[in-house]
């Protein structure tokens, strides 16, 4: 993406800006082409979404691990107390409406479009709707089309409210040892310029979350992409769960939800650990997938979290012969994926889907359980060729009351920009960027309590972890913009519900290390208000 915008002049713009009332434009909405788009979600605050005592999660009784000897929730639906939970149930979780924000690229606020949802007045419970969970971290990453067009994101079908919808199961792929005793149908979202919405089913990600989507409509092609985890429950797996996971490759729907009729999943790609002669992982557990992108016909993933597989940076080998030893570089040429990656059902219970992706050389390549993991990527963006930026979202320790000292002392947390040496063939960090970050210092939210939690012991307030997921753009100056939303660690039950932010940084395309960059800083956009959290930025749909 290049935009022709002065990025020095973002310092002074900045220093200026104070975020406006959001405004629900969903009547004659309308993007405008080279703003942002920042998805985030609102959750309902209603003290009965959770009656204390209940026993969870929801349908616990109907599976195989039945609901233990526990006295049920402690805490109501009250925000943010009821995060609390998420000490007590594992996979807590609660549904709420998202709402895709267009700001300038300054941050002024413009208005904001809200996804059909259950509670909205026109949706019956057949209506096309989508929701996010609110608070799983990771997900609503937005992505254009590659032609630019459309936007896409992921999402539930379910109601607003719903508990523990995103480690439910979904229905072709049920898993009877997920804890969590319900089923909803995974989907993608798509928007164009004028706001109209279209959702593809798929049952992909059964007991775990769908995090990013990309439309690949060029050439000819009509494809979604997609990245996400899969599994909720013990092993074995059922096939349906392997299958869900990690990447997967979906045909558009053009009919509305209530006539669709998805089928088993469709992975398009997988990695296993074994490739680099490491004994095998959990199946699946590798391909717990987190931020994508598409660069020169190459699908790139990255994968940040879990004890299984590595945390790096991957892309997809069409070829078959990029890395015969699980790491290596895309071939000249090579192109995207355009079906289902084959593989034999009689054997999926004991090898996995076949393996088709590789390690981007000069990436980690160590096993999560054969180092100590200082590696924690989410979101990725290539400003050239020879450049690429890697948001980093922190290891989210709360442990105990070091939590903001442990983060400020963070060295791999932030923006880091990694350069390709033509010479040895390999990417290579030139330098993280942090300053302006904060990392460790915890700010304030109005409403939000203050003091200490008493079920953690720790302090309310979030400070920034790291970065989750970026836009970027490059001037005709060499100046390159990145757009970031912070990960956050707090004494909150769970950390991801805490009002997080939208931070900007503008960095100089030939720096190659941290000296040349040192005056380089973030400057804060947008911070989530009481009962916000901010997830995906990306630019409007009609974007080139």
């Amino acid at each position: 993406m290049k935009l022709e915008f002065v990025a020095a002049s973002l310092c002074v713009l900045i220093g200026s800006y104070s975020a406006n009332a959001q405004q629900d434009s969903t009547n004659g909405f309308h993007f405008i082409p080279n703003n942002l788009v920042v998805s985030l979600s609102v959750y309902d605050n209603n003290s009965g979404n959770v009656v204390p005592g209940t026993v969870l999660p929801p349908g616990c009784a109907n599976t195989t691990g039945g609901c233990g000897a526990s006295t049920g929730a402690p805490y109501d639906g009250t925000y943010p107390l009821v995060w609390n939970n998420d000490l007590y149930d594992a996979s807590f979780g609660i549904t709420s409406r998202i709402f895709l924000e267009e700001m300038s690229p300054i941050g002024l606020v413009l208005g904001s479009l809200e996804v059909p949802n259950s509670s909205m007045s026109t949706i019956g419970s057949t209506s096309d709707q989508m929701v996010t969970s609110f608070s799983s971290k990771s997900e609503l990453g937005l992505h254009l089309s590659t032609d630019g067009r459309y936007l896409t994101f992921m999402g539930y079908i379910a109601p607003v409210d719903t508990i523990d919808a995103s480690n439910s199961n979904t229905p072709a792929a049920a898993d009877p040892t997920n804890p969590v005793g319900e089923t909803f149908l995974r989907a993608v979202a798509r928007v164009d310029q004028n706001g109209k919405f279209q959702f593809t089913e798929t049952n992909a990600y059964s007991g775990n979350n769908g995090r990013s989507a990309i439309l690949y409509n060029s050439k000819g092609a009509d494809f979604i992409y997609t990245a996400g985890n899969a599994g909720n429950g013990s092993t074995p797996q059922p096939n349906g769960v392997i299958l869900g996971a990690g990447a997967q490759i979906i045909t558009p729907s053009s009919s509305p939800e209530a006539a669709q009729t998805p089928g088993t999943p469709t992975p398009v790609a997988s990695f296993s650990v074994t490739e680099l002669g490491a004994n095998a992982d959990k199946i699946g557990k590798d391909d717990n997938f987190r931020g994508m992108t598409i660069f020169n016909n190459v699908l790139y993933y990255t994968k940040g979290s879990g004890s299984n597989g590595v945390n790096t940076v991957y892309f997809v080998d069409t070829v078959g012969t990029a890395c015969p030893n699980g790491v290596g570089l895309p071939v000249s040429g090579a192109t995207l994926p355009t079906a289902p990656l084959p593989y034999d059902a009689s054997t999926l219970q004991t090898n996995g889907l076949p393996n088709n992706m590789c390690i981007l050389s000069g990436f980690p390549s160590t096993p999560n359980k054969s180092a100590t993991v200082t590696a924690y990527p989410f979101a990725l963006w290539f400003a050239d060729a020879n450049t690429l930026y890697v948001a980093d979202e922190g290891d989210g320790y709360t442990g105990g009351s070091d939590l903001y000292t442990h983060a400020a002392a963070q060295t791999s947390a932030g923006l880091q920009k990694w350069v390709f040496n033509s010479s040895s063939n390999t990417w290579g960090l030139a330098y993280t960027l942090q300053n302006g970050l904060k990392l460790g210092t915890p700010y304030s939210v109005p409403g939000y309590p203050t003091g200490n939690n008493t079920a953690t012991g720790l302090p309310w307030a979030p400070s920034a972890d790291g970065l989750r997921n970026i836009a970027g753009a490059v001037d005709g100056l060499g100046r390159v913009t990145i757009w970031a939303i912070t990960s956050t660690v707090s004494g909150n039950g769970d950390p991801g519900a805490d009002p997080n932010q939208l931070v900007v940084i503008t960095d100089l395309l030939k720096n190659v290390d941290a000296t040349a960059a040192a005056s380089e800083k973030f400057f804060t956009l947008r911070t989530a208000r009481f009962t916000e959290v901010l997830r995906g930025v990306s630019f409007t749909p009609g974007s080139y």
